[in-house]
């Protein structure tokens, strides 16, 4: 039973008693046994299961290592983000904090560096829904010379109501998904240079949600998540992690293809209490998180995948995957397609080089 289907029977549960069973068709015994292992914490195969910690599955990372590292994590001022990076610091990874509100990440390296003294952060302003943002952001870093090798694309946006970007966007697409597109696409050469000159292999994870499996083919289309007609929140959210694996899956084909020594892999954190959760009002609410409580992660729960993908030497050589509790998961049909992730890919690349007037 695989722990996705977990997720994705939990959450559908809160919104209809008999949905997991309706939707997954998934055997009230085999249900139970799988919610009993989460539960529990049950390691699967990679030795980690839902019950481990950030600081677990980097215990073992050399800190000589490490401390050659170079990392970027959006979305790292709060929740997940904000433990992903005090966890890297705290193994010696210099960071780069992207962040639209300075102030906040001011208190993040003044909280992480309270911890770890010896923490090298960097802070540099962006706003992910802002293509001349992300542009600007990405000068200023490469200016800096440093090299980069990992790339945590971590920040997610949900908006209730239908909000537009100032590229004139549906803004959830337009952070989640498009916003990383273009960051990880300028940041690539120098991850790529960077695994050619230090030998060391380039990672990028893509933090995605289980929620992705609700999205079917007739409601994924391009110009319709751009400015979508009939919006629905929830909708226009899981759209968005479902680009999100998508891109993992071509971007991933295509790093083979050049034998670049970079992998990039999507991961579900699990069910957190953070600030995107509390952006969901009428979503999922304080009722239900009391309900649901022993189903919660804490923070460093939810971000022990990622830095498992980020840092531990199982996942060496991994890619194109698609992680939670640390081990790989089966994601949805269509996340599987890849006739739809080179679509999808070539739509966005030229979006966004028609936005920005550059060359294909």
């Amino acid at each position: 039973m695989e722990l996705d289907k977990v997720y994705r029977a939990f959450i559908y549960t809160w919104f209809s008693p008999i949905g997991a069973i309706l939707q997954f068709k998934i055997p009230s015994c085999d249900l139970m046994k799988a919610t009993l292992k989460y539960l529990v914490g049950i390691a699967g195969p990679s030795g980690y299961g839902s019950k481990t910690t950030a600081e677990q599955v980097t215990q073992n990372c050399s800190t000589s290592l490490a401390s050659q590292l170079t990392a970027i994590i959006t979305g790292a001022t709060s929740g997940i983000g904000a433990e992903t990076a005090r966890v890297l610091a705290k193994r010696g990874v210099r960071l780069i904090i992207p962040a639209r509100d300075l102030k906040k990440a001011a208190m993040l390296k003044e909280a992480i560096q309270k911890q770890s003294p010896w923490a090298d952060i960097i802070l540099l302003e962006i706003d992910l829904s802002s293509f001349a943002s992300i542009q600007k952001f990405c000068a200023r870093f490469l200016s800096l010379g440093l090299p980069l090798h990992i790339l945590i694309n971590n920040a997610g946006k949900f908006s209730q109501k239908l909000k537009f970007s100032e590229d004139k966007f549906e803004l959830s697409f337009a952070t989640n998904y498009l916003g990383h597109f273009l960051l990880t696409e300028m940041l690539l050469d120098k991850m790529v240079e960077t695994a050619e000159q230090t030998g060391i292999e380039g990672r990028i994870v893509n933090v995605s949600s289980v929620v992705h499996n609700w999205v079917k083919r007739d409601h994924f289309c391009f110009s319709q998540m751009l400015n979508p007609k009939n919006y629905n929140g929830t909708r226009a959210y899981a759209q968005s992690k479902l680009a999100n694996i998508l891109h993992a899956k071509e971007l991933s084909r295509q790093l083979k293809a050049r034998n670049a020594n970079v992998a990039i892999n999507a991961v579900h954190p699990g069910i957190v209490k953070t600030g995107i959760t509390r952006d969901h009002k009428g979503f999922i609410t304080d009722s239900l998180y009391f309900m649901a409580s022993k189903l919660l992660k804490s923070t460093s729960q939810g971000s022990a995948s990622t830095c498992y993908l980020a840092l531990n030497e199982q996942t060496r050589g991994v890619s194109g995957k698609y992680y939670a509790d640390c081990n790989e998961c089966h994601c949805s049909a269509l996340a599987n397609d890849q006739i739809e992730a080179h679509k999808l890919w070539k739509h966005t690349r030229a979006l966004i080089h028609r936005r920005l007037l550059l060359p294909l």
